[in-house]
């Protein structure tokens, strides 16, 4: 099957690349560990982000939050040891917090309910000046230790609180509550802090949107961005310690993020508000298995062609598979949110996170998008990536029109593909018997597996134009990049001499 792509040079089209904005990881207190840190230097050279969300920030892991008994009074202190090593290590690579402010210190909290493996407290403060102090004192200390930038991390109050068991009976009532506390005791300390909800995830997210809205308008509150979630699977099938999911309609989870920024915007008060997706992915399991194929990949890419449409901020869940909201991982491929494997193994949907910066960083002006591919145009030439979510294999023949019909010119082409053929360490994996322990030898091998097919060429202009075709295999991402060749021999120098003298 062939796909034409064809398109005026003068062409421009709307398109917003924020892949860089943000990272998830799971709780914070798992940046204590080597090999966190060592996956997200990883992610971090390859990538890049600039800031990172993570859950915990108050859980009793990070040890901020202690009351003490002194003279018969009740007395408050709090510890940052473990927060500044962390955010000290994260600056060292380049990337901020975006604050989550979560879960509820076990001294604070007013009830005793629990989530996930390391049993984060849901539950609402037993007294909100208290909670209040406590946010405040962090955002001080923040500034004390890294100056002013800190008025630019955003700031989050909780994590999709519309589900029960990350709020207490899921109680809409009383996340405004905390939601007008927090904001309130924020501002009034400096302003300036930006400050977003209500992180809701799913379930009735239109009523939880609306009625967040319309609480801020009676109230007269502000808040600087909205957020929410965004995962894109059918309820999953359990089997053992797995969860299987069928994939929603791509362009329908797109419409539904245009739902939330038409509600944002049919409210007067909040139109243009920006919107943060503070997590989004496919599976919304950490043993969500599509996390570890092409197919995960493939079906990212066309999401990725469109999320900066309505949000200014869209944050994958997670960079990382250090995480434990279900236990310790047992096996290198359990279906973990991240974009890496254990041993630093980049799973296939690292690399579309890769291509898309690799994009931004080409250019900005965008002269083709539509189901299959989106392609960028720069003084120097083109880039772009086209995907297949589920088709099957087709050849896209694309005709790249230059306003400089100078024949003389060369231009080097560069692909880079990924796909279940050139690309695939789960396969190999699977090959050699799925070891959830892999010694480092294997290793070595599953990552040797785990990195693009890389091809070039040399293209001339011919009629004004090159044309390239580019096979892209089902469940396959192929990036390419056009660009003027400089061709800088050195004397005696001859590479088709080199490659053919030997054969007389």
């Amino acid at each position: 099957m062939n796909k034409q792509i064809k398109f005026d040079i003068k062409n421009r089209v709307d398109f917003k690349n924020n892949i860089d904005s943000c990272i998830g990881t799971g709780r914070l207190g798992l940046a204590l560990t080597e090999e966190y840190l060592k996956e997200l230097e990883f992610v971090q050279e390859e990538i890049g982000f600039k800031f990172i969300r993570g859950h915990g920030i108050f859980h009793d892991d990070l040890s901020i939050y202690h009351e003490y008994e002194e003279d018969g009074e009740i007395k408050l202190e709090y510890n940052y040891t473990y927060l500044f090593r962390i955010i000290d290590r994260f600056i060292e690579l380049g990337i901020r917090p975006y604050l989550e402010l979560s879960f509820m210190p076990s001294q604070l909290a007013k009830g005793t309910q629990t989530l996930f493996h390391w049993k984060a407290n849901t539950t609402p403060p037993k007294e909100y000046r208290l909670w209040n102090r406590m946010v405040v004192a962090l955002l001080k200390n923040l500034r004390a230790r890294y100056g002013e930038e800190v008025l630019d991390w955003p700031i989050e109050v909780w994590n999709e609180p519309n589900l029960p068991g990350f709020w207490f009976k899921g109680d809409m009532d009383e996340y405004f509550k905390l939601f007008k506390e927090t904001y309130t005791a924020i501002k009034e300390y400096d302003s300036r802090f930006k400050v977003g909800g209500p992180a809701i995830c799913g379930v009735n997210e239109d009523e939880w949107t609306r009625e967040f809205l319309s609480f801020c308008k009676r109230f007269n509150i502000k808040p600087d961005n909205i957020t929410r979630h965004h995962y894109t699977v059918e309820f999953p099938e359990t089997v053992g310690h797995y969860d299987y999911s069928k994939l929603e309609d791509s362009n329908m989870r797109i419409a539904n993020l245009q739902a939330t920024r038409d509600l944002v915007d049919s409210f007067e008060e909040f139109k243009g508000t920006p919107i943060h997706i503070t997590e989004f992915s496919t599976s919304y399991t950490p043993r969500g298995v599509i996390h570890d194929t092409n197919i995960n990949a493939a079906f990212l890419a066309h999401q990725l062609s469109h999320l900066g449409d309505m949000n200014e901020v869209y944050s994958y869940w997670t960079f990382g598979d250090v995480f434990e909201e279900k236990g310790v991982p047992r096996s290198l491929f359990h279906g973990g949110f991240g974009l890496v494997a254990e041993g630093n193994i980049p799973k296939p949907t690292f690399w579309i996170f890769s291509f898309y910066k690799q994009l931004k960083n080409f250019s900005d002006v965008c002269v083709n998008r539509d189901e299959n591919s989106i392609i960028l145009k720069s003084d120097s030439g083109y880039a772009g990536i086209l995907w297949n979510k589920d088709e099957e294999d087709f050849s896209a023949d694309i005709t790249l029109p230059f306003e400089d019909g100078n024949e003389k010119l060369e231009y080097t082409l560069i692909t880079k593909t990924v796909d279940e053929e050139c690309c695939n360490p789960l396969k190999l994996w699977h090959d050699i018997g799925e070891p959830p322990y892999p010694t480092k030898e294997q290793i070595k091998f599953l990552k040797s597996g785990a990195y693009p097919l890389v091809r070039s060429d040399i293209k001339r202009i011919e009629d004004s134009k090159i044309d390239i075709s580019l096979d892209v295999h089902k469940h396959g991402i192929v990036y390419f990049e056009l660009r003027k060749r400089v061709f800088t021999p050195d004397r005696g120098y001859n590479y088709d001499k080199v490659i053919t003298a030997h054969n007389k």
